[in-house]
């Protein structure tokens, strides 16, 4: 019986010609078209190798949809349409369309401080509002990121709503002002998570399934707020280090609203068509998760209701993409084409934005090509910038070394020359290759979303630095400016050594010196060994770690955290 069950899911992955799920006369891609798109998932279409769910929607249909891969190396289980995966932060979207309904219910308002639903929450001196949750303008330490610092490990502990709260309670500072800046933070949608069930007296699973999924026919989704719920079809995570077989990587978490959601490409399809024929809130629904979210000062976001709208090659977009463990996912929509994509896939060395953009580059390929010929010439070149890459001579690439500093995040780039390629140490295991297409521009070699990323060497002018420009999909670039870096003797290293204790989280952190680097060691991780940057600063996996001094450049004190999502983080050096 398992065996027949099997080759029933084998030849259901394989089926092309699909009925249709609203009325009309049901719609595929061409045979040729179908071709080139399982080309983009060859890589991953095999008995041997986690992979991917991948469903194509146009003018309110499934037109394709197909599996790639296992979704169980155990039991040899093929991944088919109706497989279940964890999304990861495609959730995020269904979490804010609950506080949409519950606003449109007039249970809550938008601009409602947070602490009126969870007084628990520390009062920072600064109103946040649930307005400021939903676009990541709170200015609140990202959760996994606390977590981790107070010893958890990211989905191998369990992690429940309540460990959440056990170290957001304790926290006495915030990353910036809210509405000061857009910093991506778990935190929020899990407080959304909370306040649902709070106004509601529903948990967010079962808000969701009695007032989305059920009314719109989604019968394979819903929020797992039980990681030992036994779930039929799911797919099991899975990566992989190079030249080694693949390991099982799932997560482990009772907590929802940032993440947690489990679904598949066909039920995915039924979610997107609310955007064009809204089952769901009406038009005023769709209008409000499509608003984005604005800064103090009056500048705009991309960043709306757990969607992020944007433009590819010329077409606007709205997606969100996913990763948690072993699991990636991406859905983007097209609107302006009553086209979307949606890539489930289990496998941590799946890029599945990258994916489904190729299968856009497929089957838009007509849109696309009318769109960039109307496009500003000056974008239509920044798009192409990296299609023939120059050479430069080792001299040219000198000029561009160094340690680059950004303030606004305490951020560190080292730029070096290595096997004759300018390189970026970001504090990743592995350094990013930089690839040239004009003498001071740079993308990312190697790299699914390198073409995406554009590296930019200003020459110093006035008062102004040399200084490095990132930006990515042609955004508002990140600014890095050249740093003098420091190089510590083994006696000025010893003056770092110690235990350091915060009043934010209970495990010590112990800094010691070992083969002459500065090597920090936490719970439940390994050591990270810690670089000098300029003085008193260091960097590692963790972050950036800025000593501090009493008074008079007197001895060691302390040291604030800094990284990304956890800024201002203080710990203080524990007498001997």
């Amino acid at each position: 019986m398992r065996t027949l069950i099997r080759r029933m899911r084998f030849a259901e992955m394989a089926v092309v010609v699909l009925l249709a799920p609203c009325a009309g006369r049901p719609q595929t891609l061409p045979p040729d078209m179908a071709k080139q798109v399982d080309k983009v998932f060859a890589k991953w279409d095999r008995a041997d190798s986690p992979g991917c769910a991948l469903g194509v929607y146009r003018g309110g249909q499934v037109v394709y949809k197909r599996g790639y891969g296992m979704e169980d190396l155990n039991e040899d289980v093929h991944i088919t349409p109706g497989t279940v995966f964890h999304v990861a932060s495609m959730s995020k979207q269904f979490t804010a369309a609950s506080i949409v309904l519950l606003a449109q219910q007039e249970k809550l308002s938008l601009d409602d401080e947070v602490r009126k639903y969870i007084p628990e929450l520390p009062d920072f001196g600064q109103k946040i509002t649930i307005r400021n949750l939903v676009h990541h303008t709170s200015g609140l330490r990202d959760q996994w990121a606390l977590l981790e610092l107070a010893g958890w490990r990211y989905s191998k502990d369990l992690i429940t709503d309540d460990d959440v709260m056990s170290v957001m309670t304790r926290q006495k500072d915030l990353n910036f002002k809210p509405g000061e800046r857009h910093v991506y933070c778990n935190t929020g949608y899990t407080l959304m998570g909370l306040i649902v069930k709070r106004v509601s007296g529903l948990s967010l699973r079962e808000f969701t399934t009695k007032n989305i999924f059920e009314p719109l026919g989604m019968t394979h989704t819903h929020f797992r707020d039980d990681h030992a719920e036994v779930l039929k079809h799911n797919a099991v995570g899975y990566e992989q280090e190079p030249g080694k077989p693949f390991e099982i990587s799932i997560t482990n978490f009772d907590t929802v609203g940032a993440t947690s959601l489990q679904t598949t490409v066909e039920d995915l399809q039924r979610w997107d068509e609310i955007f064009y024929h809204p089952k769901v809130g009406g038009n005023a629904f769709v209008q409000q998760m499509l608003e984005r979210g604005k800064l103090n000062n009056g500048e705009q976001l991309d960043y709306a209701f757990g969607l992020v709208v944007g433009k590819y090659k010329g077409l606007p977009t709205v997606d969100h993409g996913g990763a948690d463990a072993g699991y990636r996912s991406d859905m983007t929509r097209f609107p302006e084409q009553h086209f979307s994509a949606a890539v489930l896939c289990n496998s941590a060395e799946t890029e599945p934005s990258a994916l489904v953009r190729k299968v856009a580059d497929i089957v838009l390929a007509k849109e696309i090509k009318a769109a960039e010929q109307s496009a500003p010439a000056k974008e239509v070149v920044a798009r192409s910038a990296g299609a023939e890459a120059v050479v430069l001579m080792p001299e040219q690439m000198a000029g561009f070394t160094g340690l680059y500093w950004n303030r606004e995040d305490d951020a560190f780039v080292r730029i070096f020359i290595k096997d004759g390629k300018l390189q970026g140490d970001v504090g990743d295991e592995e350094p990013l290759v930089l690839k040239p297409f004009a003498e001071s521009r740079f993308r990312i070699a190697d790299k699914p979303w390198g073409d995406a990323v554009e590296i930019h060497f200003v020459a110093p002018s006035g008062d102004k630095p040399r200084r490095m420009e990132q930006s990515f999909g042609g955004g508002k670039p990140t600014v890095f400016e050249i740093a003098e870096a420091f190089t510590p003797s083994g006696a000025q290293l010893r003056e770092y050594a110690g235990a350091y204790v915060s009043e934010e989280i209970d495990p010590v952190y112990r800094i010691a010196l070992g083969g002459e680097k500065l090597r920090l060691i936490r719970l439940k991780h390994k050591a990270d060994v810690l670089e000098p940057a300029v003085r008193d600063v260091f960097t590692g996996q963790i972050g950036t770690v800025r000593f501090a001094r009493d008074p008079s450049n007197g001895p060691v004190s302390g040291f604030v955290l800094n990284a990304g999502r956890i800024q201002n983080f203080r710990f203080l050096r524990k007498a001997n």
